[in-house]
């Protein structure tokens, strides 16, 4: 599904979250993908790494980057998947809604999450992308400000589904 578009969950083409909320098992079950640990593989060849939570500064530490010089605050995503083709960390947010609540606001703060992710990566020449996975909760018309703001600074959102041509990761059945 495109960025406040319409359409399903071709499990061939992405990744259904409507079901499951986990990145790695929802690949794992995707074909021709396999997960050790926390890489992912595509026909046997490494093509990702996932580093949820404190995961991400770990990797940081072993790259010699140390966050504290760069950050005031870590910031604990859902989801950083680093895909190796593109050079690029996918901060993926999963916000799945049943009734009004905090995460309203929380919405509106990927410009600022995603520069300070860029800042994290920089030393590293990686490029950081910020996507959210939405519940349908968020397709309500009171939500369209707050839909049009994240793509306006450039962030990303899909409803309950991310295509993996988005992340840069192989399409089964494609060459």
């Amino acid at each position: 599904m495109i960025s406040g578009g319409k359409g399903g969950g071709n499990t061939l083409t992405g990744l259904n979250f409507e079901k499951e909320k986990d990145i790695l098992e929802l690949l794992k079950k995707t074909k021709g993908y396999s997960v050790k640990g926390s890489v992912v593989f595509f026909d046997k060849k490494e093509v990702a790494r996932s580093f949820r939570k404190n995961v991400l500064y770990k990797f940081l530490e072993s790259k010699g980057v140390h966050y504290k010089d760069i950050l005031s605050k870590k910031l604990l995503p859902d989801e950083a998947i680093y895909v190796i083709t593109n050079n690029t960390l996918f901060i993926i947010e999963l916000k799945f809604q049943r009734v009004a609540g905090s995460v309203d606001e929380k919405l509106q703060t990927c410009d600022f999450k995603r520069k300070q992710y860029a800042k994290l990566m920089a030393p590293l020449n990686i490029e950081v992308e910020y996507i959210y996975v939405l519940s349908d909760w968020f397709k309500k018309p009171e939500y369209k400000d707050v839909r049009d703001y994240i793509i306006s600074v450039g962030c990303h959102y899909y409803f309950g589904y991310l295509p993996l041509q988005k992340l840069g990761l192989p399409i089964p059945g494609k060459k």
